[in-house]
């Protein structure tokens, strides 16, 4: 396998399901390093875009999309027991990771991309649909958000999440996929801050925020 980029900048990783042109451009002026995962090579080609790098088992980019791209960007990852997002998130080091075309097309492929926000929970990455947005808690953070936004907090594990600036509060709150979860919250200050006390709470919040969401995890 040819050697993996190092990113210094921003990276919009693209996958396979529905992707609006508009929401790509804007991912990639806020992201601008394009990675593809597998066939969405061939989509970031038809939408004018040759990715850096393209990762996956490869069992569904065209002949045509790998004379273009060249197969020194082509990083064959055979895996079958975890998805194309999984090995592509694991490659890819930058900043931040935008997820573009993971959301809002097949169920069991979303839930696939949420489980691996969690077992990759040290990567900061964002998963972009056309509504809403998605990205792991991994530790503390500061969100400047417009009074009245939506947000919400879904556990995918046992966690004891804490937070300030919410209409309903959270401090100490015991959440599980089994138990209390918090969806359908909405920030009652412009100053949110939210943190779990482990790995596997997600934060979903409307596609507006992006760049609020990009500050709040760029922030160390």
């Amino acid at each position: 396998m040819h050697h993996f980029p190092h990113f210094e900048h921003n990276v919009t990783l693209l996958g396979g399901g529905n992707v609006n042109p508009k929401n790509l451009s804007e991912c990639l002026t806020l992201a601008p390093n394009l990675v593809a995962a597998d066939g969405a090579a061939d989509q970031a080609l038809a939408l004018g875009h040759v990715p850096a790098a393209v990762v996956g088992d490869m069992d569904s980019v065209s002949v045509s999309a790998r004379e273009t791209i060249g197969a020194a960007r082509f990083h064959e990852t055979p895996d079958q027991n975890r998805t194309d997002f999984d090995k592509a998130l694991e490659l890819v080091k930058a900043p931040i990771i935008l997820g573009v075309g993971f959301m809002g097309g097949r169920l069991d492929h979303e839930l696939a991309c949420y489980n691996a926000l969690v077992r990759q929970h040290e990567k900061p990455a964002i998963l972009v649909g056309e509504v809403d947005i998605c990205f792991h808690l991994s530790r503390e953070i500061l969100l400047d958000l417009p009074v009245g936004t939506r947000l919400s907090l879904f556990p995918m594990a046992q966690v004891i999440a804490q937070g300030t600036g919410l209409v309903w509060p959270v401090e100490d709150l015991a959440m599980a996929p089994w138990g209390t979860i918090g969806t359908s919250n909405e920030t009652g200050s412009p100053r949110v801050t939210l943190a779990a006390d482990r790995a596997g709470l997600l934060v979903i919040l409307p596609r507006g925020v992006l760049r609020q969401a990009i500050a709040a995890l760029s922030r160390h």
